[in-house]
């Protein structure tokens, strides 16, 4: 008799192939969540150059950059219980095609004051729920035990904030302040007729009838939403704080110019988005608990560092980089924990709040930093509250979050055990 092949979770079921249109679909989820991530970032790497056109304090500029942030953020929460209910095939275009207003806004009228600024950089924020979209609908086509990688390699998508980083400037030196938006707005609208045309949600997802209001509520009562919403916090959060501040840091604490200090951005993204899926991978063997311990010390010991403004080179690349790959490998975790714990149906309801949470977790720093370095002329304090924040975030880390995971683990063994009984036996 030829027994079922069992993968270490001991479920036959593990060893199933991924179907082939599975990666495609993925394929296209992290095009998407790059091309809309590249919009949202748009105002970033210009915040130095619209500091010193329009006379903006450090308080300003922070609040130009973190404005889409925010609300991108927030966003997500109700994109995400709108991707459960109606899937990743419809609200990606939907997101995608939306997104091109502000953008062509901002390009072609609405940079001469802050007002403007601000104006559309509140509705650029809808490109940053993107990431609410397409975690569901990769969730869906893989199976368990392969969603830690799948939602880290979607989560690179993120590396669209290098696009912006790495273009923008430099285009807007070469042409006009409206070639980044246009050839932006453009990419948006290809994607969103390439996403409506191609798109698939998996079959057999589970689609919930509850109304929305009900689906929030009851997302709000599971414990992962709440766990990993505070380690998104400072995973993300972290990720996004600096790939919009470190230019501005940078220029200011460093002297560098707006494009070297663009450029050396551009390498800390790129870093955080190839360890991203990394730490999924990771997760997938040996439990997302552990990858997001051993991230967070790294964090706490760069920002630690940091804190006492070291020479850029080595100490302070070395920081600034090692900082950006475990934040990378922080936020890949957390999403592994996320497809580890959350039920089926609810799995876009969670992704929303706890993409918020990291997008918020995103929002403050820029805006702590810039009032701290008003007020005291040096950004050692704001580090200082990052190594913080990170210890905190890695002690719960090691106590209720290992606890949770703990118990889950237990659950499915006992779940195995019953299923793999003999007929007649009891427990």
């Amino acid at each position: 008799m030829v027994q079922p092949s069992k993968s270490k979770s001991g479920s036959s079921a593990s060893k199933a192939p991924v179907p082939r249109r599975a990666w495609l679909m993925l394929a296209l989820s992290t095009v998407g969540f790059a091309v809309n991530f590249w919009a949202w970032a748009l105002l970033s790497p210009l915040g130095p150059r619209f500091k010193d056109s329009l006379g903006l304090s450090s308080f300003e500029q922070s609040l130009l950059v973190a404005v889409p942030v925010v609300v991108g953020s927030l966003g997500r929460i109700p994109v995400g219980a709108l991707t459960d209910r109606f899937g990743g095939r419809v609200m990606f275009p939907i997101v995608s095609a939306a997104t091109i207003v502000p953008v062509l806004y901002l390009g072609l009228a609405g940079h001469s004051s802050l007002a403007a600024l601000l104006i559309g950089g509140f509705f650029l924020g809808i490109g940053g729920t993107a990431f609410a979209v397409g975690v569901p609908l990769v969730n869906a086509w893989f199976p368990p035990e392969r969603r830690g990688l799948a939602v880290g390699v979607f989560g690179a998508g993120m590396g669209g904030t290098a696009i912006s980083a790495l273009t923008t400037v430099k285009l807007v030196d070469a042409n006009s302040m409206s070639t980044p938006f246009l050839i932006t707005a453009a990419v948006l609208a290809v994607y969103a007729a390439a996403a409506a045309l191609l798109l698939r949600d998996a079959p057999g997802r589970t689609v919930p009838t509850e109304p929305l209001v009900r689906r929030l509520a009851a997302t709000a009562r599971l414990p992962i939403t709440w766990q990993a919403s505070a380690l998104y916090a400072v995973g993300f959060g972290g990720y996004v704080a600096f790939s919009v501040y470190l230019p501005t840091y940078l220029k200011t604490g460093y002297g560098l110019t707006q494009a070297d200090a663009a450029n050396r951005m551009a390498g800390f993204v790129l870093l955080a988005v190839a360890m991203r899926p990394v730490g999924g991978w990771l997760s997938d063997r040996t439990g997302p608990v552990r990858v997001l311990a051993g991230s967070l010390a790294v964090v706490v010991a760069g920002a630690v560092t940091q804190s006492f403004t070291p020479a850029l080179a080595p100490v302070g690349t070395v920081a600034f980089l090692a900082m950006g790959a475990a934040l990378g490998a922080a936020s890949g975790a957390t999403f592994a924990l996320v497809a580890l714990l959350t039920p089926a149906g609810q799995v876009g309801s969670v992704t929303g709040v706890v993409g918020a949470a990291g997008g918020l977790g995103g929002f403050l720093p820029p805006l702590v930093m810039g009032s701290l370095y008003g007020a005291y002329g040096t950004y050692a304090a704001g580090l200082a509250l990052l190594a913080v924040v990170a210890a905190a975030a890695l002690a719960y880390t090691l106590t209720g979050v290992r606890a949770a995971a703990d118990g889950d683990e237990r659950k499915r063994s006992t779940g195995r055990r019953r299923e793999h009984r003999p007929a007649g036996t009891t427990a």
